[in-house]
């Protein structure tokens, strides 16, 4: 299981807008109200529980980068993604948590 870090994935992020770099596809498999809180721009709402029924709508050809509150949910769903055959997934180290306190002081937190 491949993981990233928080400044890394913004490093990555801010390089796919200069176009030096594909950007991934961002999952958050954290619930609505979590959402509701805080999220990373432009990822894609996948409470966890659905995932086993909706992963046929992520795009086996592109990084995925999967994203809950600390990194515990979404690495049990990114293992559920390799053992379906997708091989370019990643699971943010430390979640959304580590994103507030490493790369956006200033997104709330709960």
């Amino acid at each position: 299981m491949q993981q990233i870090s928080a400044p890394q994935l913004n490093q990555w992020l801010n390089e796919s807008l200069s176009g030096t770099r594909p950007k991934p596809q961002l999952l958050d498999v954290r619930e609505p109200w979590e959402l509701d809180v805080c999220r990373i721009a432009d990822a894609r709402s996948m409470p966890m529980r659905s995932v086993p029924a909706r992963y046929l709508e992520l795009d086996r050809d592109s990084e995925i980068v999967v994203i809950c509150h600390h990194g515990v949910r979404s690495y049990q769903v990114a293992m559920f993604l390799e053992q379906q055959g997708f091989t370019k997934v990643l699971n943010l180290h430390g979640g959304v948590a580590a994103w507030a306190q490493q790369v956006d002081t200033a997104m709330p937190t709960y």
